[in-house]
């Protein structure tokens, strides 16, 4: 005589409850209502993907189309095909030598200037101290402050009777006179940079900031409890935590500096002396007032393959290693 064995309740090894759960819903509701997602999805993304092609991918195709022609702004004659000319006149052009010089220059400076102050002001307001969130307001107003709007406040900052020469005279007791900041070719780029690193060093303090909070308040309480200083606590719990937010610090202030060209198109125009030029600002100029199109779109792409490649660099440096 054989025995029946009644079925397991228990679902097989390796499906999952929920997958059974969905047998007893009738197929129909789950197609609508993946359906119903998916276009929901489409609709969110749509907006940002016609802006992105728009603004994007069609002006970077026209560049690259356009660096290979005579084209003008405006012009009776059409565009014709002209080869590589419009690159060997860019790299015999001395004044974009001396833009890239001036980018390079800004972007040495800026880039470990900015990330360093901003990394010190986030471990200042990272305290749970009474009245942080002023100072957190305090430094991020500038960011939120049009670089237009900043960058006239500083022209008058700057000039030769303006309140930092006044401050100057003062504390010297008149012995010091300032000088003709962005009048100057040795005074122009540095007050950029400093103007520059003033307005933007607060939103990448939000950054690090950010990133401190994601650091577990076990590892600190583990290093008090060992007796570890300041110091060493920074050493080899936050500077390690902070891997992947330096990571993109890193990247967006050097594409930030290296796009360099409201501060100088407000300020100074490019000079004294071209000591402020930089490409983006020649890429501009080039296009719009001397209307010469395809010379502007090799400047573009020039430019585009000089951040590509840095960026490229600084992906390579700062990968994780095994």
């Amino acid at each position: 005589m054989t025995s029946t064995q009644s079925p397991s309740l228990v679902p097989p090894e390796g499906i999952a409850v929920e997958t059974l759960s969905h047998r007893n819903e009738p197929p129909r509701r789950v197609d609508r209502t993946y359906g119903h997602e998916r276009r929901a999805g489409t609709a969110m993304i749509l907006p940002a993907a016609v802006l992105l092609v728009l603004f994007i991918v069609i002006p970077a195709f026209l560049a690259f189309g356009l660096a290979f022609t005579n084209a003008r702004l405006v012009s009776p004659y059409p565009a014709t095909f002209v080869g590589l000319d419009n690159f060997i006149r860019l790299f015999q052009d001395a004044a974009f030598g001396r833009a890239l010089l001036n980018v390079a220059y800004f972007a040495i400076v800026v880039v470990p200037l900015q990330a360093g102050l901003a990394l010190v002001l986030a471990l200042l307001i990272n305290i749970r101290i009474r009245g942080t969130n002023f100072f957190r307001t305090v430094y991020f107003l500038p960011v939120v402050t049009s670089m237009v709007v900043v960058s006239v406040l500083w022209i008058f900052l700057y000039r030769e009777d303006g309140l930092i020469n006044e401050i100057i005279s003062r504390i010297t007791f008149g012995a010091v006179t300032g000088p003709d900041w962005l009048n100057d070719p040795a005074t122009s780029m540095p007050a950029i940079i400093l103007m520059s690193v003033w307005q933007g060093v607060g939103f990448h303090m939000i950054i690090w900031l950010s990133g401190l909070q994601t650091i577990s308040a076990e590892l600190y309480e583990a290093a008090d409890l060992d007796g570890v200083s300041r110091w060493q606590r920074f050493r080899f719990i936050t500077w390690p935590g902070l891997r992947g937010t330096r990571n993109v610090i890193l990247v967006t202030i050097t594409i930030a500096a290296l796009s360099l060209f409201t501060q100088v198109s407000v300020m100074t125009q490019g000079g004294p002396l071209d000591s402020t030029t930089t490409v983006v600002y020649q890429a501009v100029q080039a296009g719009f007032e001397q209307q010469d199109t395809a010379y502007a779109s090799a400047i573009s792409l020039v430019f585009f393959g000089i951040v590509l490649v840095i960026s490229a660099v600084q992906r390579y440096l700062t990968r994780e290693k095994d």
